[in-house]
């Protein structure tokens, strides 16, 4: 690879390295849902005013009924990324294993609050560790663990931090409707719901750390907009239900496109999938070339991860591309 590859949705980056495409950028490097949730109208006292205690109530409860816990165990805030770093600066430096290969933020977070931050390749090599950092299901390779086995770790390790970044895919994985002292659950917003720029994330947790994390955050977090949008969102559990079928069919109809042109996908979710191949490298700048953006991985060249296209339009495209 000519150049260290272009980040996830850095589509600025993108055209300075390949140049503008004629047909525009199909951006397939973040494993957002290209189907968002429709927005509906939003009320103008949103935009005009300082959210109050009811509309971040309102949100609280909608996620405590979509996650299965209690309002208090809930805390938003602007984004998956903020909140990793707030949870990291609530405790005293302490030794934070981080099973890995996943997203980078959390050793960065970790180490930059000044923890002894350790990657491990599974959770049984973190011996020793106070913290343990667990993604699930994993990001880029969509590694899972099933719930009895992450709650089991709870005995294990003083705290135990588990990523649901991706759990709306993956229901029957989740332990935010377990929480117990011990146990964070970090659920994203805009994956699942194709809504990354409104910045909007979860905490689940015991009571003592959503008052760290609150104060950590300051008030007013989550603006009236996101406040609106995400309890509207969180309550359509019909739209949930019909998504993740549709995710499931679009995520077994790109295989096919990307298995005719022999990269067989070894893991992901069906938001993402990542294939290995020799040839990867080639592929990044091809498809590069063509318009086509994925999630390439600089300590793995023989990785790609592929977001889902949008339609069958994009779909025919990244066909084209590849044949």
């Amino acid at each position: 690879m000519s150049a260290l590859p272009v980040h996830g949705g850095d589509l600025v980056a993108a055209e300075a390295r390949w140049g503008k495409p004629a047909l525009g950028w199909l951006d397939l490097s973040t494993g957002i849902n290209p189907w968002p949730y429709a927005l509906g109208h939003v009320a103008a006292e949103a935009w005009h005013r300082l959210p109050g205690s009811a509309e971040q109530d309102g949100l609280r409860q909608a996620a405590a009924t979509a996650y299965g816990c209690s309002p208090e165990n809930v805390l938003a805030g602007p984004g998956s990324s903020c909140l990793i770093a707030g949870l990291a600066r609530c405790f005293s430096p302490r030794r934070v294993a981080v099973v890995s290969p996943t997203y980078g933020e959390h050793a960065i977070a970790w180490a930059a609050a000044g923890h002894a931050v350790s990657e491990v390749g599974i959770a049984a090599d973190a011996g020793g560790a106070e913290v343990l950092v667990l993604v699930n299901p994993n990001n880029p390779d969509g590694r899972t663990h099933d719930a009895a086995a992450v709650l089991a770790l709870c005995d294990q390790f003083p705290l135990v931090v588990v990523d649901e970044a991706f759990g709306e895919v993956a229901p029957h994985l989740s332990v935010a409707g377990r929480l117990r002292p011990g146990l964070v659950v970090l659920r994203s917003f805009g994956k699942f719901y194709g809504l990354a720029g409104l910045r909007l994330g979860f905490c689940l947790a015991q009571a003592d750390v959503v008052a760290r994390m609150t104060a950590q955050l300051g008030p007013w977090p989550v603006s009236g907009p996101a406040l609106a949008i995400g309890r509207a969102a969180l309550v359509d559990r019909v739209w949930a239900d019909a998504t993740r079928a549709h995710l499931a069919n679009a995520a077994q109809r790109l295989d096919g496109v990307l298995g005719k042109a022999g990269l067989h996908a070894f893991g992901g979710t069906d938001l993402f999938r990542l294939v290995e191949h020799p040839d990867a490298a080639a592929i990044y700048d091809r498809l590069g070339h063509a318009g086509i953006l994925v999630r390439a991985f600089a300590q793995r060249p023989d990785w790609l991860r592929f977001g889902l296209p949008g339609g069958e339009a994009a779909l025919n495209r990244l066909r084209e591309a590849l044949s």
